[in-house]
């Protein structure tokens, strides 16, 4: 269907993809993983034609359509809604604008009714008469409302564009469909559409992601970028990492009969097999697993920080208390009377469709903003160490990494050099790395500062707002499995749906006419039809909690 051959990309000296050769079939969808700078989305930018390679070529099959999901956000902001998403069909597209234009005309003559003619017939094949009610549709499962899709996109705000083009990327049914980040910007109702969307979609599907539960929800295999080259592998992104994690293992163990690394891979991929039996992916891709073959199962050359959260000293039974806090934000409510009690072991998935009420919590339960009403009070044997959502403050000084942790450090053994680089190796920052300039920093490398820093601190609460923004699916995955291990309180905010579910006993749902909160995982929450007309109530204000 879609294939590369002896494809070489190179920037001065940097190789990034040498003498590379590969098929994309029909009716798989492939994740493209790979280490920051590993050049995935430079290689998805090659695959749509909008990027021209070193040397070697993509290849298309004749007569198929590809459809991209754009990335430039201000692209058709003086295009309307619906006519934008029926664009991601240029050929209907075209047909329909050139019918308008002949019937738009004075002087309508017989050759332009036999033009019509034509592109009438070509029109129906296409099927589209219903073209506008399908984008339509498309439109409104995005939770794009019907009074908007008459109006330009300049109206919208970001996350709203964000669906628009991606409605634009699926309509019409494409051979190829080829997605970078489709999930940045959409709340966890739109993700889980798309994920049903995606694991039920009959072509080809090649996307890259940093969020794994969405991986595994889509994809049937995993095209992993190492060492130049990309291998596909049978499977979503959990059997890929922990099938890599146990190569890497057995490697370790030189000594290891081969009899007992052929039968130990094989009990992990019948185990594996039956936890993938119960999931929709499953369903629609029914026999996703049937081709593994154990022998190309290879460890990665990828690097996971040593995350490890400890504790000063064990928090008592008061951790925090709330109550009626209410915040706005230029005369909007953002959450209102807010009145909870964390208790011992309290791990709460924070969570509001709008991210700016759970950002404004953390605000005031940290001192740095004030409520419009309310009051809260933590326990006298708590301390806390909070991850904001906006980091900028932390990093104005032009200081290297280890100054930069050193004012954090809580004794003169901590503040020694040695100790330092030893927090700061632990995130990947080793050698000369631990010299960059603090005001520098990409934004993943931000975040990984930031986590050192609140390793450091020791607290027994931690304050999480999208910790794995910025970060890449090695440190996403390390943070995950750090944080299930953690034995203080925590508070996070998340659009990783795998976050969110493995570390939550808690849900708090934050909404402008109150607060829910029950005691489940995640997806319990989500998946209550109680709960859910009780948050649509809410939402519309017709309820309070």
């Amino acid at each position: 269907m879609l294939s590369v051959s002896n494809l070489s990309v190179q920037f001065g000296k940097r190789v990034l993809f040498d003498d590379v050769n590969t098929t994309f079939s029909e009716g798989n969808c492939y994740g493209i993983i790979g280490a920051n700078g590993a050049g995935k989305s430079t290689f998805l930018k090659i695959l749509a034609g909008k990027q021209e390679p070193t040397s070697g070529h993509v290849h298309l099959e004749p007569g198929k359509r590809m459809s991209v999901l754009e990335q430039d956000h201000q692209m058709y902001d003086d295009q309307l809604v619906l006519e934008t998403v029926m664009m991601g069909n240029p050929e209907l597209y075209n047909i329909k604008k050139e019918m308008e234009q002949i019937y738009a005309k004075e002087d309508f003559n017989e050759r332009d009714g036999e033009r019509v003619g034509v592109l009438q017939a070509e029109f129906e094949e296409m099927d589209g008469w219903n073209a506008d009610s399908d984008a339509g549709a498309l439109l409104s499962n995005l939770n794009i409302e019907p009074e908007l899709h008459y109006t330009t996109l300049d109206q919208l705000d970001r996350t709203q564009k964000v669906r628009v083009l991606l409605a634009k990327a699926l309509f019409g049914n494409p051979d190829a469909l080829i997605m970078d980040e489709p999930t940045n910007d959409l709340d966890f109702e739109t993700i889980s559409w798309l994920e049903n969307f995606l694991a039920n979609y009959e072509h080809l599907v090649i996307v890259v992601s940093h969020d794994r539960h969405f991986l595994d929800e889509v994809c049937t295999h995993i095209s992993d970028i190492d060492f130049g080259k990309i291998t596909h592998y049978s499977g979503n992104y959990t059997f890929w990492y922990e099938s890599s994690q146990l190569a890497a293992k057995q490697r370790a163990q030189q000594n290891k009969k081969a009899e007992e690394k052929k039968k130990e891979l094989q009990q992990f991929i019948e185990r594996f097999s039956a936890n993938a039996s119960k999931s929709k992916q499953a369903t629609s891709r029914k026999k996703m697993l049937d081709k593994i073959d154990t022998s190309s199962i290879k460890p990665s050359s990828r690097r996971y920080p040593a995350i490890i959260f400890d504790r000063e000293r064990e928090a008592g039974n008061q951790i925090l208390n709330t109550e009626k806090l209410s915040s706005s934000l230029d005369g909007e409510t953002l959450f209102r009377d807010v009145s909870i009690n964390m208790a011992k072991g309290d791990k709460i998935v924070l969570y509001s469709r709008d991210s700016r009420a759970t950002s404004a919590f953390y605000e005031i339960i940290t001192g740095n903003q004030k409520a419009d009403t309310g009051k809260y009070d933590w326990g006298v044997t708590t301390s806390q160490a909070y991850l904001p959502l906006d980091n900028s403050k932390f990093f104005e000084k032009d200081i290297n990494l280890v100054d930069w942790l050193r004012q954090w450090a809580k004794t003169e053994e901590e503040r020694e050099e040695v100790n330092i680089r030893g927090f700061l190796g632990k995130m990947l920052f080793s050698g000369d790395e631990a010299l960059k300039s603090a005001n520098v920093l990409s934004g993943g490398e931000k975040i990984r500062c930031m986590l050192s820093r609140m390793m450091m601190l020791r607290a027994n609460v931690l304050l999480l707002d999208e910790p794995t923004n910025h970060l890449d699916l090695e440190s996403i995955t390390a943070l995950n499995n750090s944080l299930k291990k953690y034995k203080g309180n925590m508070i996070f905010s998340t659009h990783d749906h795998q976050f969110a579910q493995t570390l939550a006993n808690r849900v708090i749902e934050l909404t402008p006419y109150g607060a829910i909160d029950r005691y489940l995982t995640f997806d319990e929450y989500m998946q209550d039809e109680k709960i859910k007309g009780q948050r649509e109530k809410m939402y519309n204000g017709k309820t309070f909690a």
